[in-house]
């Protein structure tokens, strides 16, 4: 059988216990069962259906089971778990994957239990301690063999789709030590999260939830995000074990796991941005400062002048950048790092060839000075590694792009590196390293927030670029609604927590989602549903979606609660407009008229629904209005010529529709001139501007379209419909 039959029966079985209808997916499971010789599996199988048959047979007898829905709950889990393991087990043998071929591997060589694990992480630092005493080679030899000990953590973790009782308690036991490096533990932590991915093992989850707690926030971090991965990945599936649900209950009473889920759930839809913002990196913003870094560099400082002044500053600077639009373009970019938005990815995609990055858990590293490859070069020089140290610690980059950076920096000259180096003395260095600014940053990073932002980076870049990423489902890729997981709904469906979404979606410009989260609020029919600002965001949500009908309701429940409010009366207006229920809106329009008498957009809108409705005399003064107040006013040229040109002002018309044509032609002008043109018998010019108005349409006939939809406007000048397509032949 080949891999895609697998996984379709795979899938099929899993189907079935999700409708729950359980008797079919264990005879399905008998078949697929077939497929790999284990004998522990089939007996597994046997158990279940035997419970499964006792059970049924006393529902039907009328037995009163009080652990029925308990127990069924458990067979469907049972029934799920084998139907995993049949799978993997025969993947291993026809997958040409890397999963299938490290669980190969690591089945033929003994694994190392992890209370050994722990043994040998918890001597890491006395281990090199020791070694540094000894020698340079020693400490080398430490510092490698932690390195194979992580790298065998990882991957036999990472290839272990179900833990036993024994591994889950010395994976706890693990999480408890004090002895153990941070980093270490945190790299667990990932190789768990992906091991989940893979294939879900409720154990797994429950030590997810138990690290979360770790004092350490490298660890909890870690631990919160792949809680967010699973939950995400596993929705129906972790519903089926009650003792989950009890588990975030209890969480929640003693931590703050509500508020940490709620800002890692933003911290991940702001991901999934980042796709959009690399391409707005590389097409505007680095273009735009490459493009003016000749103009910066021509700027005459005057070093000598730029002394004697207070602040140093050249103001030919600020000018500069308003006129080349640079400035508003850094300033976007400073906005999406403070926002936290991953504004690296851009820069940093590129540099994931190194050697370092073919290893799978090198993807997890946090960057660690203690890491072979980096400590055999910080060893080296003490300025260099200072100035190393002053870059890796400021926070701006992911761990993955830390070690992007490093391992680039190495390949830079050493004469280079030198000249580099040499222009900051130990002095300055040391300065650098102690200031108040540069401390204060540091702790900064080490703040929840910041730490599961950075993971979340780290994370984006393994699954857009390891080497392996097609054998991964990229979860940021996916619509991800963390507040519709049931087992999440106590934590995150709550009006606070949707209202937060509610502004985040706003902000990114994602209105169907906002739409259905304000919908969700108004449903909780809590404080939030009495506040016109929520009914406004609602209403401008469904007019963006273009669902006009129901924005225009959501507004009206706005006015109610807040009565003649500017921002939702012109929105009123607009969509009654664009529902061509030109009277209402013109009634809206009115208002906020009386609130912004001088608002030119007003004034124009006013005149438009007075021609929609045929009152164009009134329009005609409108457009005026507009006219005198906004200098060389295309929009209401447009509106005097054709209001003219409807009540036989033919002369006014044409002045203005040439007027247009001087200065902003479009097709659609040329038409109207002409029919002005001939309105007044001058065939010759109607015909001439007929002529540019075709060459100026998509095609030949699209023009006759446009033209033939004025037909009744024509007639009323006395142009009967023949003489139509006698024009039409004439051109």
């Amino acid at each position: 059988m080949n891999e895609k039959a697998v996984n379709e029966q795979y899938q099929h079985i899993c189907h079935l216990v999700k409708q729950k209808r359980l008797k079919e997916a264990l005879v399905q499971l008998e078949s697929y069962l077939w497929q790999c010789n284990k004998y522990d599996l089939q007996t597994r199988l046997e158990q279940v259906q035997s419970s499964y048959q006792y059970m049924l047979q006393y529902m039907k007898e009328g037995v009163n089971d009080p652990d029925r829905k308990k127990l069924h709950a458990k067979l469907l889990t049972d029934t799920l778990e084998i139907t995993d393991q049949v799978r993997l087990s025969v993947l291993d043998e026809v997958s040409n994957e890397y999963y299938h071929k490290l669980r190969k591997r690591y089945a033929t060589e003994s694994a190392t239990p992890l209370h050994k694990i722990q043994n040998r992480l918890e001597s890491f630092q006395d281990d090199l301690a020791i070694g540094n005493l000894i020698s340079l080679d020693k400490k080398t030899e430490v510092i490698r063999s932690n390195e194979e000990i992580l790298r065998k953590m990882f991957l036999e973790t990472y290839c272990n789709s179900h833990w036993s009782t024994e591994e889950a308690s010395e994976a706890t036991t693990l999480i408890q030590s004090e002895l153990i490096p941070t980093n270490a533990l945190s790299i667990f932590v990932s190789a768990v999260t992906l091991s989940l991915m893979k294939c879900f093992d409720i154990r797994k989850l429950i030590w997810l939830l138990q690290a979360y707690q770790s004092v350490a926030t490298l660890v909890s971090q870690r631990s919160l995000v792949g809680i967010a991965f699973i939950f995400h990945l596993y929705p129906d599936r972790i519903q089926l074990y009650p003792e989950v649900n009890s588990i975030l209950s209890m969480l929640n009473e003693n931590t703050s796991l509500a508020t940490d889920l709620l800002r890692v759930y933003k911290q991940l839809l702001l991901a999934q941005e980042t796709e959009k913002i690399d391409k707005k990196m590389r097409e505007e913003i680095i273009p735009e400062m490459m493009k003016n870094a000749s103009s910066i560099k021509n700027i005459k400082l005057g070093i000598e002048e730029m002394d004697e002044e207070k602040d140093g500053v050249n103001p030919d600077w600020q000018n500069m950048f308003d006129q080349t639009g640079l400035g508003d373009k850094l300033r976007e970019m400073s906005e999406l790092q403070m926002e936290g938005a991953d504004v690296q990815m851009s820069t940093f995609a590129s540099l994931k060839g190194f050697s370092f990055f073919r290893e799978l858990h090198h993807w997890f590293y946090p960057f660690d000075k203690q890491q072979e490859e980096v400590e055999r070069v910080m060893s080296k020089e003490a300025q260099e590694s200072k100035l190393f140290n002053l870059i890796l610690d400021s926070g701006i980059f992911c761990n993955s792009d830390k070690y992007s950076l490093f391992f680039i920096m190495q390949q830079f000259p050493q004469s280079q590196r030198d000249m580099v180096f040499s222009q900051l003395t130990e002095q300055q260095l040391d300065e650098f390293m102690n200031d108040e600014k540069t401390q204060a940053f540091k702790g900064l990073t080490e703040q929840p927030h910041f730490v599961s932002n950075q993971y979340i980076q780290d994370l984006y870049r393994f699954f857009k670029l390891n080497m392996y990423r097609h054998e991964f489902r990229n979860p940021f890729t996916e619509k991800m609604e963390l507040h519709k997981i049931n087992d999440l709904k106590s934590l995150l469906y709550n009006e606070q927590s949707l209202a937060a979404i509610v502004d985040f979606q706003m902000k990114k410009e994602h209105w169907l989602e906002t739409a259905e989260l304000c919908q969700d609020i108004i449903s909780l029919n809590d404080s939030l549903s009495t506040k016109a600002e929520l009914y406004q965001k609602w209403g401008y949500a469904l007019q963006k979606t273009k669902q006009i009908d129901k924005a225009i309701e959501a507004y009206l429940k706005a006015d109610t609660i807040k009565p003649d409010h500017l921002w939702t009366l012109r929105h009123l207006a607009t969509c009654y407009r664009m529902n061509h229920d030109c009277a209402i809106a013109l009634d809206y329009y009115r208002k906020v008229e009386v609130i912004t008498p001088e608002n030119h957009n007003v004034v124009y809108f006013i005149a438009s629904c007075l021609a929609e409705m045929n009152n164009y005399e009134e329009a005609l003064n409108g457009f005026f209005k507009l006219d005198f107040l906004e200098s060389n006013s295309v929009r209401a040229w447009r509106g005097i010529a054709w209001c003219s040109f409807v009540i036989d002002k033919y002369e006014q018309a044409l002045k203005h529709y040439l007027k247009i044509i001087e200065v902003e032609p479009k097709a659609v002008d040329y038409l109207n001139a002409g029919h002005v043109a001939w309105a007044m018998n001058d065939i010759k010019k109607a015909a001439a501007f007929y002529e540019e108005a075709a060459g100026m349409f998509d095609s030949k006939d699209t023009f006759v379209d446009m033209f033939y939809k004025d037909k009744d406007y024509l007639a009323n000048k006395g142009i009967e419909e023949d003489e139509l397509s006698l024009m039409i032949d004439l051109l």
